[in-house]
């Protein structure tokens, strides 16, 4: 027999998880506590009071004469023989109603009126273990127990109120927003987007333009409740842990399948037990005759028996049909209800159109099933739970945080001078950007990196001074005034991206921007077109530079033709292809393209006569027979052609008159021909890291030669003539074979900067004193053999003082 501790431990589900039971499984929860408490009533009943008393049926005939298998009886009690209600004697003592008694127990009474009460307990423990099984259940019960505790929190976190009443103050100040500033804004401008459309980070872009969608103004509404910064904490937990939540338990059913499950059992239990209880319910009877073939005990073959509980039993047992005819009829509705709408799908709609969080998902399987259930407890759950849901809800907590942390004072301390000399702000992997760096007024450069959130605000136009911004994997999203500002004041911008669907549409409206700077990837999926836009809007730009795979140039960039200055392509080793838009490119003053694989020069660069500068580094070119054509280049004045693996340098180079620096390092030259020394304006020649041995004694004929470096060749022998290049100011000789430095040396009176380590000198002339302009900061040597000098000398290398320069560059 069950204690009535242990029955009832087996409803006692926790009190949180009362929240996951509608009024069905309440109500049925009270009726199997209500049949528990009959099925122990009965029970005691019949084991604390008689269960049947018999009589014996005496013949129609009475025989006078005694059974003389009685009369031993008398030896085992002290109680008389009894009489029946005519006063003939039955010869019966009491051990043998006894004995009669319980044989008929046994043998006329009908098993339910025996067992009634043991089988309603075990039947109203049935239910009350289908009812909570789903609770009980390993694969269940974690899901659930973190539900309820997420929820808990959700519900009674300072946030969830925080977050709601704001945005109705939103909505309401955003109406009127719409109603007063809606005609002022550009056409490509609006403050809101339709439900579902594509983010303001990438706006759609049709034929005819940009429809460019900008953020809603950001309105100022006072807290309702102050958020420290302990709640933001757990609020952010919060979130973690509903996405988390919602990964694992929106990919299966099997909740719904297992409370399904339960339903159907309590039914079927409830119609098999009405069925068989129907039936025995009328053969509880008060009479009963009884025959227990105990004649040569007894010396009656027939008795009659009264059932002292079957009045009680009847009743109870009428009762407890009616309770699980309730029970049934629950059972019932239960089950239409599972089937009626689709309990595996659960929509925020209601929500969404209170709260103004429009983006509140909708959820399914296992998911939306507890939050069916949630809701037959209280809606306002769901409400105050959809708010965890939404990703504006949580950015906007992200905000409030991220104000806590990063105040004025500790966006001051993280400012610092670039080597321009501006004031330059560096953020890096923030939730988004912080409202007090909009007070920085004075900031020249701001730069975000990996801040997929960040807005720009209106308040950027108080940053008066600021000229260049860098987006680094960083689609900000703009407000309309914002944009008019960045638009008129931006001068510089850099955008750092993976796709180039990242760029924010804005980003091409800049009209008054000088410099752009784009790193990433332009090609398409099927690398045969560049994704970047128009851009015509760029009517003042002057720099663009493209870090990227490409295989042509990109069309849109003749677009800027007219008024572009300077293009650089720095390729990741993709080989450019395509070069025809360059022909278009005829104001063009400085071109490089780096990294492109290009084996020869580009005959598309010919046609640009307004070309001063041409950077062909990094690529796979082996022949410059196309110099010839620079000729055309009448202002071609610097010409970089290193890191390439040129061979020899064609005589026609002669042919750029106006050629001032030529840069030919890291190639494989082994002699520098003398065309190259007829070039009388040059001014700056590299050719270090190639395989020359001698330097011509024709390099006396450059006169305007300010810095020539010829650091990691073979030269063994410093020709006298390069002392005649007086303005030379740089002259690097390091990694030679050079074995001693001439005392012509001090002819070089504007060198500034001399290069002789690795080289193999015994020491150093004492006229490197004459070099009135030389330093020892300038002096790259062998520490041995600078302390090998006069101590005048090097007393003249120490000094401190700046000597302005003689005939400046």
């Amino acid at each position: 027999m069950f204690t009535l501790a242990e029955v009832a431990s087996l409803n006692d589900i926790q009190p949180t998880y009362r929240i996951l039971k509608p009024w069905w499984d309440v109500f049925m929860d009270y009726l199997a506590v209500v049949m528990l408490m009959v099925a122990i009533f009965a029970g005691t009943m019949q084991l604390t009071k008689d269960q049947v008393v018999c009589l014996p049926v005496l013949q129609s005939t009475v025989n006078s004469k005694a059974q003389p298998g009685t009369s031993g009886k008398a030896d085992f009690t002290t109680v008389e023989t009894t009489t029946d209600s005519s006063g003939r004697k039955t010869n019966l003592d009491f051990q043998q109603y006894v004995f009669v008694n319980q044989m008929c127990y046994h043998l006329a009474l009908p098993w339910y009126s025996k067992y009634f009460p043991y089988l309603v307990l075990i039947h109203t423990i049935i239910l009350i273990v289908s009812s909570n099984f789903w609770f009980k259940y390993p694969k269940t019960c974690s899901k659930i127990e973190h539900f309820v505790s997420i929820l808990g929190k959700c519900f009674e976190s300072p946030w969830t109120t925080k977050a709601l009443s704001e945005t109705a103050c939103e909505d309401s100040e955003e109406n009127k927003q719409r109603l007063t500033g809606a005609q002022s804004l550009p056409k490509y401008v609006s403050t809101s987007s339709d439900e579902g459309s594509p983010s303001a980070s990438t706006p759609m872009i049709t034929k005819s333009g940009f429809k460019f969608s900008a953020d809603k103004p950001m309105i100022e509404v006072p807290s309702v409740t102050i958020l420290d910064k302990k709640d933001g904490e757990q609020a952010k937990a919060l979130f973690e842990k509903v996405r988390k939540f919602r990964a694992h338990v929106e990919d299966s059913d099997l909740i719904y399948k297992l409370y399904v499950g339960q339903t159907v059992i309590k039914t079927v239990k409830f119609i098999f037990i009405l069925c068989y209880t129907a039936n025995f319910v009328n053969t509880i009877s008060f009479e009963h005759i009884c025959n227990p073939k105990v004649e040569h005990l007894i010396g009656y073959t027939q008795f009659e028996c009264t059932h002292n509980m079957a009045y009680m039993l009847k009743k109870l047992l009428i009762s407890y049909i009616s309770l699980i005819c309730v029970y049934g009829f629950i059972c019932l509705y239960t089950l239409f209800w599972l089937f009626r709408i689709p309990l595996k799908e659960y929509s925020f709609e209601k929500v969404r159109e209170e709260s103004s969080f429009s983006d509140i998902p909708d959820v399914k399987n296992d998911f939306a099933f507890l939050l069916h259930m949630v809701d037959q407890y209280d809606q306002l759950y769901s409400k105050r739970f959809g708010v965890f849901l939404s990703e504006v809800s949580e950015n906007k907590l992200r905000e409030i945080s991220l104000n806590h942390e990063w105040t004025f004072e500790k966006l001051r301390q993280h400012v610092s001078r670039n080597a321009q000399d501006k004031q330059e702000l560096h953020l890096f992997m923030l939730s988004g950007v912080p409202d007090a760096v909009f007070d920085l007024t004075d900031l020249d450069v701001l730069k975000l990196e990996l801040i997929p959130e960040a807005k720009i605000p209106a308040k950027i136009s108080q940053m008066t001074n600021l000229q260049e911004l860098h987006l680094c994997h960083c689609p900000a999203k703009v407000e309309q005034t914002a944009f008019s500002f960045l638009r008129d004041h931006l001068r510089c911008l850099h955008v750092k991206f993976t796709d180039v669907a990242e760029i924010p549409a804005w980003v091409y409206l800049l009209k008054n921007l000088r410099e752009l700077y784009l790193i990433g990837n332009l090609n398409s999926e099927n690398n045969k077109m560049i994704g970047l836009e128009s851009l015509r809007e760029l009517r003042h730009l002057k720099i663009l530079n493209v870090k990227s795979n490409l295989t042509k140039i990109p069309p849109n960039i003749t677009d800027v033709a007219p008024h572009l200055t300077k293009l650089v392509i720095h390729n990741d080793g993709t080989k450019l292809v395509v070069l025809n838009s360059l022909k278009k490119m005829t104001n063009v003053a400085e071109l490089e393209l780096q990294n492109c694989e290009l084996e020869r020069i580009p005959h598309a660069i010919f046609s640009l006569s307004n070309l001063q500068e041409l950077d062909l580094k990094s690529n796979s070119i082996r022949t410059i027979e196309e110099i010839i054509s620079f000729q055309h280049l009448k202002r071609l004045t610097c010409l970089k052609l290193w890191h390439n693996k040129i061979v020899n340098i064609p005589s026609s180079i002669t042919h750029i008159k106006n050629l001032e620096s030529l840069y030919l390092s890291n190639n494989k030259l082994e002699s520098l021909p003398a065309a190259v020394f007829s070039l009388q304006k040059l001014r700056c020649l590299d050719v270090s890291y190639n395989s020359i041995a001698l330097i011509p004694v024709e390099i006396g004929l450059l006169q305007n030669l300010q810095h020539f470096h010829i650091t990691g060749n073979k030269v063994d022998v410093l020709p006298k003539q390069l002392f005649k290049c007086v303005k030379l100011r740089t002259l690097s000789l390091g990694q030679n074979c050079i074995t001693s430095i001439p005392d012509k040396i001090s002819q070089l009176v504007q060198l500034t900067h001399l290069e002789l380590k690795g080289n193999c000198l015994d020491r150093l002339p004492a006229t490197l004193g004459q070099c009135q302009l030389l330093r020892k900061s300038g002096l790259v040597v062998e520490d041995h053999l600078f302390d090998a000098l006069p101590s005048e000398v090097k007393e003249v290398l120490n000094q401190d003082t700046s000597i302005p320069f003689a005939n400046g560059i």
